[in-house]
């Protein structure tokens, strides 16, 4: 089972939950992450191709009341 975490250039990416047996369905799936602004990262281990994703967030929307103060 590969790691939940994946450290890289200082940079933590995520493990999508899925081992793949087939670099072509890994490739799709990334292709996939990449257009919704996930960076992506494919790591192969013992024949199974796992994904691992970040995405930096970009906007923080707050919503209701501000706590009094």
């Amino acid at each position: 089972m590969p790691q939940n975490v994946l450290f890289i250039d200082r940079r933590k990416f995520m493990w999508d939950g899925e081992a793949r047996d087939s670099r072509a369905d890994a490739e799709t799936r990334k292709t996939e992450y990449e257009a919704q602004g996930f960076e992506t990262q494919m790591v192969e281990q013992e024949g199974q191709f796992s994904l691992y994703t970040r995405r930096v967030v970009k906007e923080v929307k707050v919503e209701g009341e501000p706590p009094p103060g």
